[in-house]
């Protein structure tokens, strides 16, 4: 791979991080999560080959809200 690309994917990588960071925000702010939110979360973080740190930690984030009760799952 030549420099350029590992420089494109790497960008490419960073915005999905962001992308999930983003959609993960909506979420917990709003204090529920619909099927569409999830369906939107799983696409955007398994549409690559890796899952990141960054995104695990993101997901992470989700699943405490879910267990701590402040996040409702709705339209399930």
């Amino acid at each position: 791979m030549s420099c350029n690309q590992s420089y494109i994917y790497s960008n490419l990588e960073d915005q999905s991080e962001m992308l999930v960071k983003q959609i993960v925000d909506k979420i917990l702010s709003s204090g529920k999560m619909s099927r569409q939110d999830h369906t939107l979360l799983t696409s955007t973080v398994f549409n690559k080959r890796d899952v990141r740190e960054g995104e695990r930690r993101q997901i992470n984030r989700v699943f405490n809200y879910i267990q701590t009760g402040q996040l409702k799952l709705v339209n399930w």
